[in-house]
């Protein structure tokens, strides 16, 4: 059966190993990684990974433990509703096509300026 290994643990293989550390990479970093990448619009969001960062801010004592039970309930019945409802992150390329829909009446509107300027000019 597999086993998570502890902080000291990983420390030790650390140490005992040289080039180990370019291997292997923390749950919390993948997890921190993963959570970028989702608010980014580049991934896709995992509750796994809030799990992980809310554990490990429990464990570093950033948040209260009760807190973190709250915010993993509160993440896990939003997520429960979500499914539910059907509702789920745009496609990529819908995501791609609304920044540029967003900036074409400023285009629109530059476009009108250059020729009024030059109607004036003439």
């Amino acid at each position: 059966m597999a086993q998570e290994l502890g902080g000291s643990q990983i420390g030790a293989l650390l140490e005992t190993v040289p080039g180990i550390a370019s291997v292997l990479r923390s749950p919390v970093a993948d997890a921190l990684v993963n959570m970028i990448r989702a608010g980014a619009g580049l991934g896709e969001f995992r509750v796994e990974d809030t799990r992980e960062l809310i554990q490990y801010a429990v464990r570093r004592g950033l948040i209260g433990s009760e807190e973190g039970e709250r915010l993993t309930a509160d993440i896990e019945e939003a997520t429960r509703r979500r499914a539910k409802a059907g509702i789920k992150a745009a496609p990529k390329a819908e995501r791609q096509a609304r920044p540029k829909a967003l900036h074409k009446p400023a285009k629109r509107a530059a476009a009108k300026k250059s020729k009024a300027g030059k109607k004036r000019r003439a």
